[in-house]
């Protein structure tokens, strides 16, 4: 049958369970609106193209399913490329439909017309230019197949507005098999024995998992092998609420804002099962220096991640979910009492440090920025979705809020990207309408998508904003507290906008709390409001994130205080 480029796209969208699509539309893509306008496809009108990819990648990072938005050429393609260099560095399946000038005036310097395909080529798993109609079916379908397979990432495809139009031949295609492309699922067999034998004759066994876990839905028998073998858990930021945060066995998070007792395990530990992971520079610290002691087990999809930052022992290239169920039946059962007399020691050394540096926080009449995020953890029951700016914001929440569930903590890892947990929390609004969705922010990070408040109004997507304000650019001027004797260059914000004021201006409400027997009543009162809710609290301006790893030290070598 006949069909133009832009019905295409929506066959593929159709074919590919697309519910879903976050976008701002231009000339270059007019013809796609038009075919959308027709379908049963939903579509958020965003207020910058930044704002729909990381509402698309909140949306897939709350959901598992893929991603989509559309933006226009030139500035709207450009406009989406922070989200899209975000979701490539924790690995978020998106596809990004950008348009392109007609394809004879590609080359020639047209109206709105980049190299989009040029500039987002370091930052996508895979992009394409479509140059002939007969191309566009399976091209979309591939786009998908790459997005969402192997290692995850963001694929772009940029179709030139004349293609849009054009009609061609169409038969459904089925399913996609690049020859070219083929990830290994399925974990060797004597790699994953040689891992089982190492687990079995561990003294002082630690795991570390990482976003690769909730990528790979493995928090079952990641948790099974915790819980089975008594080996305590730690995670990176990414990896949050794959282990509950309730279980004995927890730690926390490793690495530069890491726990005292999860930095300490991973300087001690004789064993390191890495599930997920690829040892970035915030999680190891002096590379020289992580896990010393240890024999590491590194167990990822991705083969180029296994000893490019740390050398391991074991190395295991396969999905973490498969890998972890066969590695579960190849260790078999062990007694209760073997192994809890195995345990002993390491256990009893892992409490040590759990009593020896507890999370806390002094009590100067001020409001406590740790103190807001305890007391959301303890309203929401830990149960809420909870994505986060970048910064001293993002850092509080990883430490003061008990992830117990997988896909509920929504944050720029490997980027950190400032302005991306507001976006991300409207995405995941639209994938659970029903679930609370509360975004943490600063004053500085939260102004800079700002404008998709109206996106979130308009919608109908009662997202809940907390912002800590502490009129600085927090984390920023932590650093030049301890290391450039306290000049403050440009970190001062001044203490602007009114966010009660701009929360009204948007048609939302808006709560501040500016004494600590405040925050209590506001996060209850904010949390129970229909629609979006900025609460804000000014905190202590000047308070820090501790514990802290120096730039190039070992994380064992942290300052408390």
């Amino acid at each position: 049958m006949k069909r133009t480029g832009a019905q295409i796209l929506m066959d593929i969208l159709k074919e590919e369970n697309v519910d879903v699509i976050f976008g701002y539309p231009g000339g270059a893509v007019i013809d796609i609106y038009d075919e959308l306008e027709r379908s049963d496809i939903r579509h958020i009108l965003v207020r910058h193209e930044q704002g729909a990819v990381h509402a698309a990648d909140g949306y897939a990072r709350a959901s598992g399913k893929v991603g989509v938005c559309f933006a226009t050429s030139g500035p709207g393609a450009t406009n989406t490329v922070t989200g899209i260099a975000t979701a490539y560095c924790d690995s978020i399946p998106l596809v990004v439909i950008t348009g392109q000038v007609p394809t004879h005036l590609i080359g020639n310097d047209a109206f709105q017309e980049v190299d989009i395909v040029g500039i987002t080529r370091p930052c996508t798993k895979h992009n394409y230019l479509v140059t002939r109609i007969e191309d566009m079916a399976r091209i979309l379908k591939e786009a998908f197949h790459i997005a969402r397979s192997g290692r995850p990432g963001p694929v772009l495809v940029d179709i030139p507005k004349d293609l849009a139009s054009t009609e061609t031949d169409y038969t459904p295609l089925g399913n996609i098999n690049i020859r070219s492309y083929q990830p290994n699922y399925q974990p060797h067999k004597m790699q994953l024995k040689r891992a089982a034998e190492l687990i079995r004759t561990a003294k002082k066994p630690l795991i570390l998992a990482g976003g690769g876990v909730g990528l790979s839905e493995a928090w079952q028998p990641l948790t099974e092998l915790a819980r089975k073998w008594r080996i305590p858990v730690t995670t990176t930021l990414m990896g949050l609420g794959v282990f509950p945060g309730s279980d004995p066995l927890w730690l926390g998070m490793i690495g530069m804002h890491g726990t005292y007792r999860a930095n300490m395990a991973a300087g001690n530990c004789d064993l390191m099962i890495a599930v997920g992971v690829r040892f970035d520079d915030r999680v190891t610290g002096k590379t020289d220096c992580f896990a010393s002691q240890a024999r590491i087990i590194h167990i990822d999809i991705d083969p180029t991640s296994i000893r490019k930052n740390v050398a391991v022992t074991v190395p295991v290239v396969g999905d973490c979910r498969i890998s972890l169920e066969k590695l579960n039946q190849l260790l078999g059962d062990i007694g209760p009492e073997e192994i809890e007399s195995m345990r002993k020691d390491w256990l009893e050394q892992v409490e040590q440090w759990r009593q020896a540096y507890k999370m806390v926080y002094e009590d100067n009449g001020r409001i406590k920025p740790q103190f807001v995020i305890e007391t959301l953890s303890e309203l929401t029951s830990g149960r809420a979705i909870i994505t986060t700016e970048v910064g001293q914001n993002q850092m509080w929440t990883a430490q003061f809020y008990r992830f117990d569930q997988p896909r509920h903590f929504i944050s720029s890892g490997g980027l950190g990207t400032m302005g991306f947990g507001f976006p991300a929390a409207i995405g995941a609004q639209v994938a659970f309408p029903d679930k609370l969705v509360v975004d943490v922010a600063g004053d500085g990070s939260i102004q800079m998508n700002i404008q998709e408040m109206a996106t979130a109004v308009e919608n109908d997507l009662p997202v809940k904003i907390v912002i800590l304000n502490n009129c600085f650019l927090g984390m920023v001027r932590q650093w030049q507290e301890l290391f450039y004797d306290r000049r403050y260059a440009s970190t001062r914000m001044n203490c602007v906008p009114d966010f009660v004021k701009l929360a009204e201006a948007y048609g939302a409400r808006g709560l501040r709390a500016t004494e600590p027997e405040q925050v209590r009543p506001t996060l209850e009162k904010g949390l129970a409001m229909d629609g979006v809710v900025i609460m804000e609290f000014k905190v202590e301006p000047e308070e820090n994130v501790y514990p802290m790893v120096p730039a190039g030290a070992p994380i064992t070598e942290m300052l408390l205080v």
